[in-house]
């Protein structure tokens, strides 16, 4: 593509690259200028203005721009008609989003004329939630430049995994200090963070803070009507070797992770018994507040793997808003590892 100042009469047949204004008269960027646009330009003053013109082999912003954006579109993402060289992507289902980030990196790093923006990985999102976006800036890429895009891009690198679990388990353990009340509210606050999901709680236990107990309502969960168990402990999570994760082992299940780089969160726990993700939740998922559960529950509700890797690569970002109520909050003494 060709793109400078020429001459008023040079440019018909090109795309006016910046609105100009000349008297009344005003012709709009993107502009095609026509003979007869050069001749009222030349009878208002306008000698000269800055226009670009498509080469043999180019593709118009908008094609390009709906190209490439087809190509990042996978599962359940739908791609709105392209404008100014701009095509946005929206999610056709809530779900998780799910991302070839390479894909998009190797995108971005072909040629500065083709960007694609996202929300960030693993984001829950709803039906009809712009998801990402592709811009073209100039006017027109060769095709040769776009061909090296799409091809970088691969396929299907932004797709919505939709929630597939609805029914979960929750199993709390209790102490002789720990108010019925709060297991209550605990359960208000997981029903809450459910209903985007469409997931709801089938099953409520409630079992003294015991590896015994757990291990035996554990096992009777495994053959329940829950997709997913929870368990919140009347006491944080400190060790493998504690009660939570004893029972776990005890009711013939696995752990697979214990700790998160993930503040308020530190303290999950992610394992399985008899093919059913469990939680280990920390402390800080009695609070309404995003915080590192949340990141792990939605992931698992729409049977999106979480593993080791996964966990253990969420450090960046993952120091999040401080939660008040939290008993011993990071700022101004020492705290529990961010429960």
């Amino acid at each position: 593509m060709n793109f400078g100042q020429v001459t008023v009469e040079e440019a018909i047949g090109a795309l006016a690259a910046h609105s100009v204004r000349a008297g009344e008269m005003v012709v709009k960027k993107g502009t095609l200028v026509t003979a007869d646009i050069a001749m009222r330009l030349r009878q208002a003053g306008v000698e000269t203005l800055i226009a670009a013109r498509f080469e043999p082999g180019d593709i118009a912003e908008d094609e390009a721009a709906s190209r490439l954006a087809h190509a990042l579109a996978g599962d359940n993402i739908a791609v709105e008609a392209p404008f100014t060289g701009r095509s946005n992507l929206y999610a056709q289902t809530s779900g998780v989003l799910v991302i070839d980030v390479e894909a998009i990196h190797g995108l971005n790093a072909v040629d500065e004329a083709m960007t694609a923006a996202t929300l960030p990985a693993y984001r829950p999102v709803v039906a009809g939630e712009m998801v990402g976006t592709v811009k073209i800036i100039p006017y027109a890429i060769s095709e040769v430049l776009l061909h090296r895009g799409v091809e970088r891009a691969g396929r299907s690198a932004l797709r919505i995994a939709p929630y597939a679990r609805r029914s979960v388990g929750v199993v709390s353990t209790t102490l002789p200090g720990l108010k019925p009340s709060v297991i209550d509210k605990t359960l208000t606050v997981l029903g809450r963070r459910l209903e985007p999901t469409h997931a709801r709680i089938v099953q409520d236990r409630r079992v003294a803070h015991e590896a015994a107990a757990l291990a035996q309502e554990l096992a009777a969960q495994e053959g329940g009507d829950a997709d997913l168990i929870v368990i919140f402990g009347a006491s944080a999570i400190a060790d493998r070797r504690d009660v939570i994760p004893s029972a776990i082992e005890m009711a013939g299940g696995r752990v697979g992770h214990f700790g998160m780089p993930v503040d308020p969160g530190n303290l999950l726990l992610i394992g399985s018994i008899g093919g059913k993700p469990v939680i280990g939740a920390p402390g800080c998922a009695r609070s309404p507040k995003d915080n590192g559960f949340d990141w792990i529950l939605h992931r698992l509700l729409a049977d999106v793997p979480v593993t080791r890797a996964d966990i253990m690569s969420l450090g960046v970002g993952g120091l999040l808003m401080e939660i008040v109520s939290r008993p011993q909050p990071r700022e101004g003494g020492e705290s529990e590892g961010g429960e």
